[in-house]
């Protein structure tokens, strides 16, 4: 991709004003507009600020590349902008950003966006090219820059294709070239004693960071003479996907990852873990310890192996690493619950129609019911176990799970399995650790599946599933017969929950919990759904009321962001909130927690049912107290969205000025 066919001049900042974060972005975002670039400059601010919530795109070094993909977006662009005093813009690495390249893409470009971003990465981890930039004047310089540092690049890549090893040699150095070749000498690949090492970089969002841990390595690589293979883990899926001849070679490996990788691979061999960044900011460091093998040997057990205790780094509380393995299952689990539970939603309004024979009723129920249903707990069971014991652990999960369905023992039981498989892979690890290395091929395809699967059958069979199915009982008859009282102390404390981090932790452990429900037997299915979807619509909604009822405490904006706020909580997305909670926790959440309580309690004081577990507004229709169901959620977001208002302080003589203009 040439990135100056999106670098427009005429968008181009070259001394940008703004000092802060989002007055950079406004500005960026103006000389779109202004330049006919976007058609909503509201909408596409409310895109790329969702893009920052997640995490922040000032990927440090002085370069901030926020983006957007959105229907706001008449054609693809990107915005170069260069401060001289530099913008206090939240970057990785706490320094001012100096550079910007905002990036916008209409919502049907495909991957344009990621592209660009991988772009734009590989080229500014030359940290001359970035000196080049801060020093130009004029948009032609930055054009010219840039034409002629993809043009380096370009050949630079047909060189090392045509050095590239033909067929029968080692193609080792495929993922850089070593400087002894530079130099005269030798760079034969045959030679197995020869200075290589494999490397994984990846990041929470697959694409920056990714790609400059990348390049990093392999520029560092190439100064130093090491042959180097790295593999990127990025939004597209893993690419140069290492082989087993690259690692079995290599004198150690380098894992530069924010998120998991595929670890069972790299047994036996030393090995280093570390974020990302430390793959874009101390490459020498890392290549130069993975040469030398001075790393702990990874034993694949799915817990600390791997970690660099000499560094420091990895080092994971018990509770932070049983959350880490209970989202990876819940996040594999949530496609099969919303798109099963709403099939099965909709299939109710059918059933109303033409009664149990409808055959509409019974296509529904059948796709969504016996389906996506049916592999719930599986499927929770499965992934739970794989972040613990890897790939091995994935088959006995979730036969584990399927137990746990076919048994009664529901949700809790596939918990236990999930947990239960996972380790007991990492047991075996250990226990077959000292059988001949000839077997270590046997072992992931044959020992840990077949004897992790009986084992975790066994305890399922006569341990787990006797006991958690009398829980699981136990928990439905009890919500049954829940007294209005204790229901209502219930649908408070889940509704609270949901308003506490808005995504983290305690909201998910509230949807957990009633999705638990919503998938066992019995008739309450669907209050403790009400309770939490209530609870977490009124956040966004609270601040679109404050926003509108108290104009003069917010800037023009946070009264724009309002807006969006009444489409996101009417769609049960709370973290439309977290922008305002980040800026004004005490004041955001505390209102939003007491509105949200209250929703999710009046929710069981009326007995309201829902039979979805997303949708919002979209799945109201469905539940047996709709107009009840409504105004729980309207009740809660007034009384948040008063508080808050009330609460709030009002803006500064310097901000009503401006607001006045």
């Amino acid at each position: 991709m040439k990135i100056t066919d999106l670098m427009i001049k005429e968008t181009m900042i070259m001394n940008l004003k703004a000092v802060t974060k989002e007055a950079a972005i406004d500005e960026l975002i103006s000389s779109l507009a202004a330049h006919g670039r976007i058609n909503d400059p509201v909408l596409f601010k409310e895109m790329i600020l969702k893009r920052e919530a997640e995490a922040s795109t000032g990927i440090g070094g002085g370069i901030a590349m926020p983006h957007a993909k959105t229907k706001a977006v008449n054609e693809a662009t990107v915005v170069f902008a260069k401060s001289e005093n530099g913008v206090d813009y939240d970057t990785l690495d706490g320094e001012p950003a100096t550079l910007f390249f905002m990036i916008a893409v209409p919502e049907g470009a495909g991957n344009v966006h990621l592209q660009t971003l991988a772009s734009l990465s590989k080229l500014l981890i030359d940290s001359g090219f970035i000196e080049q930039l801060q020093a130009a004047s004029t948009p032609d310089e930055v054009a010219a820059l840039f034409n002629g540092k993809q043009q380096e690049e370009a050949e630079s890549q047909n060189n090392a294709q045509n050095d590239a090893p033909k067929s029968g040699q080692s193609g080792a150095n495929a993922g850089g070239v070593s400087s002894k070749a530079k130099t005269g000498q030798s760079a034969a690949l045959s030679d197995e004693s020869d200075d290589f090492v494999v490397a994984v970089t990846a990041c929470p969002t697959g694409i920056a960071h990714t790609y400059m841990a990348e390049d990093a390595l392999k520029k560092k690589a190439a100064e130093l003479g090491v042959q180097i293979r790295v593999e990127t883990n990025g939004s597209e899926g893993a690419k140069n996907v290492l082989t087993a001849e690259e690692i079995r070679r290599a004198k150690g490996v380098i894992i530069a990852a924010d998120k998991q990788v595929e670890m069972s691979r790299f047994d036996g061999k030393p090995l280093l873990q570390r974020p990302v960044s430390d793959g874009i900011r101390k490459p020498q460091e890392l290549i130069e310890r993975a040469v030398r093998g001075d790393a702990p040997v990874y034993r694949s057990t799915g817990a600390k192996a791997g970690q660099d205790t000499n560094s420091g780094q990895g080092k994971t509380s018990v509770g932070s690493k049983i959350y880490k393995d209970l989202m990876n299952g819940i996040s594999h689990m949530l496609p099969f619950v919303v798109g099963g539970g709403i099939l099965i939603a909709i299939s109710f309004l059918f059933e109303q129609v033409g009664g149990a024979d409808n055959p509409i009723y019974k296509l529904l129920m059948t796709i969504g019911g016996d389906g996506a249903f049916h592999f719930l707990i599986p499927i929770l069971a499965g992934f739970i176990a794989m972040s613990i014991g890897d790939r091995p652990a994935l088959m006995p999960g979730m036969v584990g799970g399927l137990m746990a369905v076919n048994s009664n023992s529901g949700f809790l039981g596939g918990l236990a399995a999930g947990f239960l498989a996972g380790y007991i892979v990492i047991g075996l690890r250990k226990v077959f650790a000292g059988l001949p290395k000839t077997l270590d091929g046997l072992k992931p395809i044959l020992l840990y599946p077949v004897v992790g699967l009986l084992i975790t059958g066994v305890i399922m069979y006569y341990i787990f599933d006797p006991v958690f199915s009398t829980i699981n009982d136990w928990v439905v008859s009890g919500l049954n017969n829940l007294g209005t009282g204790n229901a209502v102390l219930l649908g408070l404390v889940l509704g609270g929950m949901m308003s506490i981090d808005m995504g983290g932790p305690f909201n998910k452990a509230a949807y957990t919990f009633a999705i638990g429900v919503f998938t066992s037997s019995g008739n309450t299915n669907g209050t403790m759904m009400a309770a939490v979807m209530a609870g977490g619509m009124v956040p966004p909604l609270a601040i679109a009321l404050a926003t509108t009822l108290f104009k003069r405490k917010f800037t023009e904006d946070e009264r724009k962001s309002g807006i969006t706020n009444y489409v996101l909580g009417l769609s049960f997305i709370t973290e439309g909130a977290i922008p305002f909670a980040a800026a004004d926790p005490l004041r955001v959440l505390t209102s939003c927690i007491l509105g949200s309580a209250v929703a999710g309690g009046l929710t069981q004081l009326w007995h309201i049912n829902i039979p979805a577990p997303h949708g919002g507004i979209f799945v109201a229709a469905l539940a047996n107290h709709a107009l009840l169901f409504l105004l729980a959620v309207a009740i809660g977001a007034v009384i948040s969205g008063l508080i808050l208002g009330i609460w709030k302080k009002a803006l500064g003589p310097g901000q009503q000025q401006a607001l006045r203009k």
